[in-house]
């Protein structure tokens, strides 16, 4: 199965891992492989994780504090946020319209 992103959660992946090696040099390649493995779990078991909202549903990450926000469609997994777990909670409803 294949993957796409919401471009807002796109951006925010992009936000996370330029913060994360500002942090200390390296730290961003480690945010994206940390992603990346938890993008192919999802892929792998889709139906896996919860539901959070509606048909929304969460893996969160290892490592980092970041749960990756998704639904199934038809033929592709959509990945509507890379959410922090400290931002506002339902920040990313918008983008399921």
């Amino acid at each position: 199965m294949r993957y796409e992103f919401h471009p807002e959660a796109r951006l925010e992946y992009r936000e996370g891992a330029v913060f994360y090696d500002a942090r200390r040099p390296g730290l961003g390649a480690a945010f994206t492989i940390e992603i990346e493995a938890a993008i192919q779990k999802i892929l792998e078991a889709p139906e896996c994780w919860r539901f959070v909202e509606q048909d929304v549903r969460r893996c969160l990450v290892h490592t980092f504090p970041y749960g990756i926000l998704y639904t199934i469609e038809d033929s592709f997994i959509l990945i509507i946020a890379v959410a922090h777990g400290s931002r506002e909670p339902g920040y990313w409803r918008h983008r399921l319209q």
